[in-house]
C-alpha cells in the first residue's frame, strides 16, 4: 500500500468513525434540565470537543491498522482493492 492510498484511507476512515463517535456519553440540555433560551432541548449541554477528536483519532488508526493488516496479508483479494504488495 502507497503511502499516499494509506492516508487517504485513514482519511475516510476518520470522518466515517467520527459519526460513531459523535454521540458517545452526549446528554443533551434536555436530560441536564438546564435548556439555554433558543436552542432545541436535544442540543448537547456540555461541548467535549477535544475528547471527542481524541477518541475518534484512536477508533480510526485501530480500524486503519486492521484494514491496513487486511490489504498487506492478502485477506482482500487484489482485484477487489485493485492494490499489489
Amino acid at each position: 500500500m502507497s503511502l499516499t492510498l494509506g492516508l487517504a484511507l485513514y482519511f475516510v476512515i476518520w470522518w466515517t468513525t467520527l459519526f460513531a463517535v459523535l454521540p458517545i456519553g452526549v446528554r443533551t440540555q434536555g436530560e441536564v434540565g438546564d435548556v439555554v433560551p433558543g436552542t432545541p432541548e436535544s442540543a448537547p449541554a456540555k461541548l467535549r470537543f477535544w475528547w471527542v477528536l481524541w477518541v475518534n483519532t484512536l477508533v480510526a488508526a485501530i480500524v486503519f491498522a486492521i484494514v491496513w493488516t487486511a490489504v498487506v496479508y492478502d485477506w482482500i483479494p487484489h482485484h477487489i482493492t485493485g492494490v499489489r504488495p
